[in-house]
């Protein structure tokens, strides 16, 4: 018998062997083969809402403030946040199971071997990154779950500068459950809860005079029937330093325009040396105008230091004013006249100028 006789013989058997399994085995959904289920309990993956919505206490814990960008209105942080729930479906006997607690920890663990809901948190005004590094559940007796995450995260937050740079904020980075409304998910925090902020945390230009942590309803559709969620804020109050600009820039345009002043005890009919001196004075506004710039953010709104920098400009520039009427007088023989305008401008134009800087304190801190 040929080798291949010998194959197409050991094929037709093996056929003939799988036939009759087939015919051995019931077809599968006819009547008396016991029921198929799944091996996931999808009731277990809804939240617990037999007793009401599910209350989670939300907790966080600030670790690095990372970067505040004034210009773009967003800062980011990094830090622990914690979530605490009662889920009794996830009760277990500690005899039983040997164990004290069900600890869940990395990525695989908490997404392979949990089969329990949890509450997923998003950053409602994130800003371009999350990114979550580690995770680690916790499962007591009782069904009280502990989720630790470790967030890394830029926000969105709306910036006042008006008082620029003697400005204050507060950053909040508003999370929220994904996909429940009030009727499934409550987040709570404790009401003299204050989020602590490390005492190594150090921000360039900015000092950090406190944090808290509240909660707060907002519409959100995607959130359930009601359309109401449930937002768990964390805000960080910060106060900016401003000895870094004022010793760049007030300090020094300050003295410029001081110095400027001298053109009233300059002789009158030196005109040309006068407004020579006033010009100096203005470009040497106009080039911390344009250099100022380039650090401040971009905004609409007049803020204080844009009100400092154009009071100083304009000061000058009546200065300038100010040498040609007096040299108009001397080419005229209006000598005492000319005497008497630059006598007077001499502690007007400084009570002035300082009064309108007084002012604009004034209105930045009663208004702004």
């Amino acid at each position: 018998m040929s080798r291949l006789t010998t194959k197409a013989m050991a094929v037709a058997v093996t056929l003939v062997c799988c036939a009759r399994m087939a015919a051995a085995e019931p077809a599968a959904g006819s009547e008396g083969d016991p029921p198929r289920t799944a091996s996931t309990d999808f009731s277990l993956l809804a939240p617990p809402t037999e007793a009401g919505p599910v209350v989670v206490r939300a907790r966080f814990e600030f670790h690095d403030i990372n970067e505040i960008n004034d210009g773009a209105e967003t800062f980011e942080f990094a830090g622990v946040l914690t979530l605490e729930w009662h889920d009794p479906r996830q009760a277990f006997d500690r005899v039983v199971a040997g164990v004290d607690e069900r600890v869940f920890q990395g990525g695989y663990q908490f997404n392979e071997l949990t089969t329990g809901w949890y509450p997923q948190m998003v950053l409602v005004n994130e800003s371009g990154l999350y990114q979550k590094s580690g995770v680690l559940l916790r499962v007591q007796p009782d069904g009280t779950s502990t989720l630790i995450e470790t967030v890394n995260a830029a926000a969105k937050t709306e910036l006042d500068m008006r008082r620029f740079p003697f400005d204050e904020h507060r950053l909040e980075a508003v999370f929220e459950v994904l996909g429940f409304d009030l009727d499934a998910v409550v987040l709570h925090v404790e009401s003299d809860t204050v989020s602590s902020i490390a005492s190594e945390i150090r921000v360039p230009q900015w000092t950090i005079t406190g944090s808290r942590m509240s909660i707060r309803n907002r519409s959100a559709s995607y959130a359930g029937r009601r359309g109401v969620s449930s937002a768990f804020i964390v805000s960080v109050d910060v106060q900016r330093q401003s000895l870094y600009v004022n010793r760049l820039v007030i300090v020094p345009l300050i003295v410029i325009v001081l110095l400027s002043l001298s053109v009233f005890w300059m002789d009158r009919s030196s005109v040309g040396d006068r407004i020579s001196v006033s010009f100096i004075g203005i470009l040497t506004g106009v080039a911390y105008q344009i250099v100022t710039s380039e650090g401040m953010p971009r905004i609409s709104y007049v803020t204080f230091m844009h009100g400092f920098l154009s009071l100083s400009f304009l000061t000058m520039c009546a200065m300038v004013v100010i040498n040609l009427v007096v040299g108009v007088l001397d080419q005229r023989g209006e000598l005492e006249r000319g005497d008497r305008i630059d006598r007077r401008c001499r502690w007007m134009f400084p009570l002035a100028y300082f009064g309108l800087i007084l002012v604009m304190v004034g209105v930045a801190v009663l208004f702004f």
